[in-house]
């Protein structure tokens, strides 16, 4: 029996005005934004996202999604790159900025009760929504393994994170400037071959998502993909962000992001070029 969509409950969503309180450029092109958010910090859990309203007038009459990437007390940090109008503006703002946002938002991933090891797999900004997660399984005594690939070195964003809590990191670059020359794929598809983990984690390019599938459901083993889709609204109203699974259409922002691999119909991939 396939069951798709949100699996488990999750906190209602609230409105709350924000402050900026730190704004660093992690790479070329990438930003980690931090923000006091007492009232959604406190309910966010991995893989959710918030609906931020960067500024005001035409160009920002929809808030932008961002995945939460890490939270810590009453503040939430955000991983960004910077692909259009919104996140250019995002990239300029400075400290004590004053900004809305709406959260927490959609579906994380699921941690099952006896799952004992758990293997990352990230493509460049796809770290975003697994840094809570790897974390969060660390605390909770669960072993964590890591592969992550990047165009370069310098892109290797959340390595610091993924360093710090898992037992094992292997890198592939496309490059080869760091770690083994090629994509992630071929790397973590060794890693499932080797064996041992309960469940694969995955976020990045849907075409290294659906290959990432792949690999899990040939060695038997479970894996969750979190989607990006256009987000108009946010709580599934606009229907936007559609995906088609074996149950029928569903909606990224209510009924995932994080979706079960094998409910996904991968026939129709998304390139995820979207200018927020």
């Amino acid at each position: 029996m396939t069951t798709c969509g949100c699996a488990h409950h999750t906190p209602p969503e609230v409105f709350e005005n924000v402050t900026l309180v730190a704004n660093d450029r992690v790479a070329e092109g990438v930003g980690l934004v931090t923000f006091d958010a007492p009232r959604i910090a406190r309910d966010v859990q991995p893989g959710q996202f918030v609906h931020v309203r960067i500024a005001y007038g035409v160009d920002y009459l929809l808030r932008r999604p961002f995945s939460v990437y890490r939270t810590h007390g009453d503040r939430l940090e955000i991983l960004y790159q910077v692909v259009g109008r919104g996140t250019r503006d995002l990239a300029l703002a400075t400290p004590g900025t004053e900004m809305d946002m709406v959260g927490p938002l959609g579906c994380g991933w699921r941690v099952a009760e006896d799952t004992a090891h758990a293997l990352l797999v990230s493509g460049g900004l796809g770290a975003a929504p697994l840094g809570m997660l790897a974390e969060e399984l660390a605390v909770r005594g669960i072993a964590v393994t890591v592969a992550m690939g990047a165009p370069c070195g310098e892109r290797l964003v959340g390595r610091d994170l993924f360093e710090r809590v898992a037992r094992r990191v292997e890198i592939a670059t496309d490059d080869g400037s760091c770690g083994t020359a090629g994509f992630v794929t071929g790397v973590c598809g060794e890693m499932i071959v080797e064996g041992g983990y309960d469940v694969v984690y995955t976020c990045g390019p849907e075409p290294m998502q659906r290959i990432v599938a792949a690999q899990a459901a040939d060695a038997g083993v479970a894996c969750q993909v979190s989607l990006e889709r256009l987000m108009a609204c946010g709580i599934g109203v606009c229907l936007s962000c559609v995906v088609e699974t074996k149950c029928g259409f569903r909606r990224a922002c209510v009924d995932g992001p994080v979706f079960y691999a094998k409910e996904i119909v991968w026939g129709s991939v998304y390139d995820g070029s979207c200018e927020l």
